[in-house]
């Protein structure tokens, strides 16, 4: 059974921000997204970064016209990525996943919302 540990108030944490904080001898990084919350370890599995506090931004898309040429590139807002600050390793902000190579992938504890309070299982 994990133990839910309280990180803050619910009206702390704003919609799109990160609180780092330390429980036990692990960082996490708690974010919210789409009116949620995840946390991850905030360590990059490529070599250690603090992923968490890298920026937030969309998956960025190329548009290919019908003859197959390139128009332009767009965000997709529906698929938020947290960008690593030190190499710029994007994984996909609400499963931890690497964007193209699903098996490397943020160490993900799960996020209890009641009372107000914002718990982390761990």
């Amino acid at each position: 059974m994990s133990e839910q540990v309280p990180v803050c108030r619910s009206d702390e944490l704003k919609e799109g921000a990160v609180r780092v904080c330390t429980i036990g001898d692990v960082e996490i990084g708690i974010i919210r997204h789409n009116g949620g919350c995840h946390a991850y370890k905030n360590v990059c599995p490529h070599q250690g970064g603090p992923v968490c506090e890298g920026v937030r931004m969309p998956q960025v898309e190329d548009v290919i016209d019908e003859n197959g040429l390139f128009v332009c590139q767009k965000f997709n807002e529906n698929d938020m990525h947290i960008v690593c600050p030190w190499h710029g390793y994007e994984f996909h902000i609400e499963s931890g996943e690497h964007v193209i190579d699903p098996k490397v992938r943020l160490k993900k504890y799960d996020v209890v919302e009641r009372e107000g309070q914002i718990y982390v299982a761990i």
